[in-house]
């Protein structure tokens, strides 16, 4: 049996293969109404692990990833025990999910295993300031910093409008991560002078949204912030679409804004002009991400398709981080570890995210930044900022 198919049923490979193995565990949301992130961001672990592998793996020994499903908070909790005391991992990889995140990250800390986080974005997961917890990507902070930042510096403009002239509403799921993020948006909107019309909170399985779409139309709501997963993404548009509500720009927050699967089931008509702000994505200028065309080719020849969202991408580039790591360090045992990932220094702009890696006193990378997107006739390219932009900003007037 292959090695993947081992890692992907969660087996090792036994005490008496020829190979040694290191066993690192993999927490993603595999099934459930997340499973298409969590999914595609286990493509870039997996991607950057048998990168390693085929140089040689650690130490002189082989990686092996031992899957655990995500599907809940509780399946997160249940299932990073088993890593931990079954599985017997040196450390856990995940998880796209902040609440997801945040329960199986404790478990992780109570057992002394490193953490290492690589797509969750809730501040609050790296505000414990855990010892063994780790993150490499950006937080909420910085996605709703991004997001009312592009409202100033290029919708207003867009429309030669005064940013404060235009009527704003901050909608999102109500799960840790929405709600981080719209608190957030509320804060920075707030220091800049900016109109809050509405803020509404709703369920991250809802199943109509008509009524929150009559809210937005009676406030006359000019830009729409929405912080949302796939399945509220589409709801919201194909409602949106049958109210002919069409505000003057709307911005994501990633989730499912950033999925092609999302642009399809919508269609790409709707979706051109829609701005987002999440992880780099794959039309970037090389110059401000070196080496994402590599990645770009590595993916398409894994996977044979391009890829779904930037998620993978994040996960590559944050699992490399944290191997290289792990290599350096004087042995597996976890102070050592944790002694080796803290000192890790990635100058800003040289990874093909387009930022660098340098983690604070409380385990966040403190180089980490959001992109400025928008889709553009069937393509979510970046458009902010300037220095990392493929094309220029597009709104309907």
């Amino acid at each position: 049996m292959a090695l993947g198919l081992l890692a992907g049923l969660g087996i090792g490979l036994g005490a008496g293969a020829a190979q040694a193995e290191i066993r690192l565990g993999a927490l993603y949301p595999f099934s459930g109404e997340l499973a298409v992130l969590g999914d595609e961001s286990w493509r870039g672990l997996e991607l950057a692990v048998e990168e390693r592998n085929a140089a040689g793996g650690i130490k002189g020994e082989k990686i092996t990833l031992v899957r655990g499903d995500a599907v809940d908070n509780n399946q997160a909790v249940a299932e990073a025990r088993r890593l931990i005391s079954v599985a017997q991992v040196k450390a856990i990889f995940g998880t796209y999910s902040s609440a997801r995140s945040q329960v199986a990250s404790q478990v992780a800390e109570l057992a002394r295993i490193p953490y290492f986080e690589m797509g969750a974005v809730s501040d609050s997961i790296t505000e414990r300031k855990f010892r063994y917890l780790f993150r490499t990507n950006p937080t909420a902070r910085n996605m709703a910093e991004r997001s009312i930042e592009m409202v100033v510096n290029s919708v207003a403009p867009a429309f030669s409008v005064e940013p404060k002239a235009l009527r704003i509403a901050i909608i999102h799921e109500d799960s840790l991560y929405g709600t981080t993020v719209g608190r957030f948006q509320a804060s920075y909107a707030k220091e800049r002078g900016l109109t809050i019309v509405e803020t509404l909170p709703y369920p991250a399985n809802i199943v109509d949204m008509s009524s929150l779409i009559l809210r937005l139309q009676a406030a006359k709501a000019d830009v729409v912030l929405q912080t949302s997963y796939q399945n509220d993404t589409v709801l919201f548009f194909r409602q949106a679409r049958e109210a002919n509500f069409r505000p003057r720009a709307i911005i994501g927050g990633g989730g499912g804004y950033s999925l092609r699967e999302t642009m399809q089931a919508v269609g790409p008509e709707v979706m051109d002009g829609v701005l987002n702000v999440d992880f780099t994505q794959y039309a970037i200028n090389p110059k401000a991400a070196p080496g994402i065309e590599d990645f770009v080719a590595a993916y398409r020849a894994k996977y044979g398709m391009e890829p779904r969202s930037g998620h993978s991408l994040g996960n590559y580039v944050g699992a490399k981080v944290f191997l290289d790591a792990i290599a350096a360090a004087k042995s597996l045992a976890a102070d050592d570890i944790r002694a080796a990932v803290a000192a890790v220094d990635v100058p800003d702009g040289t990874t093909p995210e387009g930022w660098g890696v340098k983690f604070g006193p409380d385990g966040q990378n403190e180089r980490a930044k959001m992109m400025g997107l928008q889709w553009q006739d069937g393509r979510l390219v970046t458009v902010y900022p300037p220095e990392a932009a493929v094309s220029e900003l597009r709104l309907r007037r």
